[in-house]
């Protein structure tokens, strides 16, 4: 089928910014989707029906019309956070004529004299502030598509709170239109309650000698979390998630997740990476949700319940930490089998009884054991020595690809 959806990138100055390819289009179609914003920039010559998406958001209307020539509207590149992309995903491309225009982030890069190539592009529409924290270092360039006028004062007190009060903030309204404005200052001295809802904020970070200096490395150190003393410690914690060894896109079973050290260091390695922290104890429920956004990963979903029951029904991990539980009856069979063909499962042991499950599990399905020791200088009256931690039995084992 020839295309007959075309989705046509339109910016603030409207139906004279357009090119003629996204003219025609626009001419030649039987109905044009778009916001009332949008749709008010079209001038009154249009004979197409005007439709304005419905509340909730469906694409039910579009998807209807299939083969009918119809324009959808979208805010500058369609296939940047846009209408454009949630379309791709249910209608062939050949059946598709996307016609971009400049998104507000290379507007607000040509602006402000950023090469985009270098700035972090984050959106905080219908999305949690707390992500923004996964991004703060000293000198991080961010570009922030806000949700409303509301966001960048919302922003500048994360960003105080977070000890990044010294950072730059510029705040680019209706860009490309005859309304742009640009309003700047810094996130300790921010007094601007409400600006134009439709806005980016860009962000020079800059922290004050307060802030925490968290890499976005494995192995922050256990003071970045809080906890009741239940938690993969430091460097282990920087081992396990070396074998974890976390890639794109993919999801972890962090089992018994404590204060959701593991999950949440699992998620910092990428922003597609996705975690499942399990975990029965209501107090270290509480200490995982505050971690996940403190540490700027709010997508963490959390279980709430005890291994092997609260697993039944999750969606099958690539990767599977067992910190706690090994010898709870289930807990690795219901693992290993959950397991998809080709990942790996990774479970610290502490007690002789845990190291002895995890032997008989490797008798029997293979893998690797390491023990790790670790130690570190303390005080001996006037001298220092040497104080051992407990021992780590960690076991890694890959499942074959074929299972």
């Amino acid at each position: 089928m020839a295309p007959w959806l075309t989705i046509v990138g339109i910016g603030e100055d409207g139906f004279s910014g357009l090119g003629k390819q996204a003219r025609r289009a626009l001419l030649g179609a039987a109905k044009v989707f778009g916001s009332p914003r949008q749709l008010d920039l079209l001038p009154h010559c249009l004979k197409a029906e005007r439709l304005a998406w419905p509340s909730p958001f469906s694409l039910a209307g579009v998807l209807a019309l299939r083969g009918e020539p119809v324009c959808v509207l979208a805010s500058g590149d369609p296939m940047f956070y846009g209408v454009g992309a949630s379309l791709a995903r249910q209608v062939p491309a050949a059946e598709l004529n996307v016609l971009s225009a400049p998104s507000s982030c290379a507007l607000a890069a040509a602006r402000l004299g950023w090469p985009l190539q270098d700035v972090v592009i984050l959106s905080v529409v219908a999305r949690p502030l707390a992500q923004l924290n996964g991004h703060l270092y000293s000198g991080q360039r961010l570009l922030v598509l806000c949700n409303d006028g509301s966001s960048p004062a919302a922003i500048a007190t994360l960003l105080r709170e977070c000890g990044f009060g010294p950072s730059r903030l510029h705040v680019l309204e209706h860009l490309g239109g005859a309304a742009e404005r640009h309003v700047q200052g810094t996130a300790s001295d921010w007094n601007v309650d409400s600006v134009a809802d439709l806005n980016l904020l860009a962000i020079e970070c800059l922290a004050d000698a307060s802030a925490p200096r968290l890499s976005p490395l494995a192995g922050l150190p256990d003071s970045a979390f809080r906890h009741d003393g239940q938690i993969t410690k430091r460097d282990v914690r920087a081992i396990t998630l070396a074998r974890l060894a976390p890639r794109p896109g993919e999801l972890l079973w962090d089992v018994g997740a404590g204060s959701g050290s593991i999950g949440i260091e699992w998620m910092r390695a990428h922003p597609s990476c996705r975690a499942l922290a399990i975990e029965a104890d209501e107090g270290r429920q509480q200490l995982v949700e505050f971690n996940r956004d403190a540490l700027g990963v709010p997508g963490l979903h959390l279980v709430r319940g005890r291994a092997p029951e609260a697993l039944h029904g999750l969606e099958r991990p690539d990767a599977i930490f067992i910190g706690g539980g090994v010898t709870v009856p289930g807990v690795l069979e219901h693992c290993w089998e959950q397991l998809r063909p080709g990942g790996r499962l990774v479970a610290n042991a502490v007690t002789l009884q845990s190291e002895v499950r995890l032997m008989d599990w490797r008798e029997r399905h293979g893998g690797e054991l390491t023990r790790i020791h670790v130690a570190q200088a303390q005080p001996l009256g006037g001298f220092d020595t040497w104080r051992q931690a407990l021992p780590i039995t960690l076991l890694e084992v890959f499942k074959d690809a074929e299972a």
